[in-house]
């Protein structure tokens, strides 16, 4: 049985207007995906916590931040705004687990949620409701629409949530985000970051990916990988050469890429917070967009590429921050110039919290241990696309993991699960002896 409780909110900030370009971004990659790329999590509730409180939990995410409130506005061509509301209602889901364990219900309420269908003109981009049992609510489900946060945005969330803020909010909402971006300076900003994007696309090699000889049904696959060596490998690689541990990765998973492909030197893109930027990093809404950055990984030693990857990581977080629309009209000229064969680099999101914590234990036989405990396994085949190639890595407890998403048509599953391992292989090696060579 589910009830429903009506929540109302109000909040600052209303208005309409063009998107974000982060907005853009994650608008064409749901098109891409033909999904509104939920997010969505569960957990236990505090003992004695009653529908009013979940109820004002919700209402204060409404009234707070306005990409809670934004919905879109298609026009006669299907082209998006962005909507900003003051205020409305939102329903919110009481749930009885009966005689069924509470937690596989929540599980059970967010994957509905989750495939419930999603109207981006008419619904509210924040799902929500609460477990009960035996009279007491147990467990909350909150699913979001990625148009309301990237990651960085949802742990300012998060935490504003948990304390309850109630300063100003950010004056640098989406709204104004997007005024700015169609200023003369976001114009400049979009001129040389879209500058450095054609003159790494006119000069990388056309392929990317060798050609596969299978090709399975359903083609897209998903995959995950839990690495007990990587966070330690890295570690070490930090302490050794003092290159942070984002860079050291971007350099790890390159000389993976290219070992698996044998195509060097190595493009990718890689995803960038871009909160770094004045006004921005407390900012909840979706900000993050994918740069580029081209390494050159053969014939040289660990430590050669892990100081490229730093100097090249700088060059890619400035140039992320561009105008999507645009770079897909860059992209089709420089496809059309260079011919059809042109294949786009992978996608690489590291969400990690990279906190620089030292413990990293470089010796070989606790690394090879390590690396010996850590597994790999195929949990989604589907016939809705992903990406061609995307990798996602998160910190879980006493691992890292990676999540694999592609097209085994571009890329075998083999290849795939030898990317994650060689990822961390390389890692290991570099620990090990910066001064060793990628064997590229």
């Amino acid at each position: 049985m589910v009830d429903q409780v009506v929540v109302r909110f109000a909040g600052d900030g209303a208005g309409a207007g063009e998107l974000s370009w982060g907005q853009q971004d994650i608008w064409q990659a749901m098109v891409r995906q033909k999904s509104w790329l939920p997010n969505g999590a569960w957990g236990p509730l505090a003992a004695g916590t009653t529908v009013d409180d979940v109820a004002e939990q919700l209402r204060y995410m409404m009234s707070r931040f306005p990409s809670a409130r934004t919905r879109l506005r298609f026009d006669a061509e299907g082209r998006p705004t962005q909507v900003v509301s003051g205020s409305g209602e939102i329903t919110l889901e009481i749930v009885e687990a009966g005689a069924e364990d509470p937690a596989a219900v929540a599980e059970a309420v967010r994957l509905r949620l989750q495939d419930t269908e999603y109207d981006f003109a008419a619904d509210w981009p924040i799902r929500m409701a609460a477990v009960r049992s035996g009279g007491a609510l147990t467990h909350l489900v909150v699913v979001m629409c990625h148009l309301v946060a990237d990651g960085f945005g949802t742990q300012v969330l998060l935490d504003e949530l948990g304390t309850r803020v109630t300063t100003p909010i950010p004056e640098l909402q989406p709204l104004e985000q997007a005024r700015w971006q169609a200023s003369p300076s976001g114009q400049r900003q979009n001129t040389l970051a879209l500058r450095h994007w054609d003159g790494i696309l006119r000069a990388m090699p056309p392929r990317r990916f060798p050609d596969t000889a299978e090709k399975p049904e359903p083609r897209h696959w998903r995959g995950e990988f839990k690495s007990y060596a990587l966070g330690p490998a890295l570690r070490a690689v930090t302490e050794q050469t003092g290159v942070a541990s984002a860079p050291a990765l971007l350099a790890v998973f390159a000389v993976a890429l290219a070992r698996v492909t044998r195509i060097n030197p190595v493009v990718l893109r890689p995803m960038v917070n871009n909160r770094f930027r004045p006004g921005l990093d407390r900012v909840v809404c979706m900000l993050a967009q994918y740069g580029l950055c081209q390494l050159d990984v053969a014939g040289v030693s660990f430590a050669e590429v892990l100081d490229r990857a730093r100097r090249g990581a700088m060059t890619t977080y400035k140039h992320a921050y561009y105008h999507p629309v645009e770079l897909d009209d860059l992209v089709r000229r420089v496809v059309r110039e260079r011919g059809a064969d042109l294949e786009l680099p992978c996608y690489f999101n590291d969400r990690r919290a990279d906190t620089g914590k030292s413990g990293g234990d470089p010796e070989p036989v606790a690394l090879r241990g390590a690396a010996a405990r850590s597994t790999f396994r195929w949990t989604t085949r589907q016939d809705v696309p992903f990406e061609p190639l995307i990798v996602h890595l998160d910190d879980v407890p006493d691992a890292v993991q990676a999540i694999i998403f592609m097209d085994t048509h571009v890329v075998s599953p083999a290849d795939g699960e030898a990317l994650l391992r060689g990822m961390e292989a390389a890692a290991v090696e570099a620990a090990l002896d910066p001064s060793a060579p990628t064997g590229v």
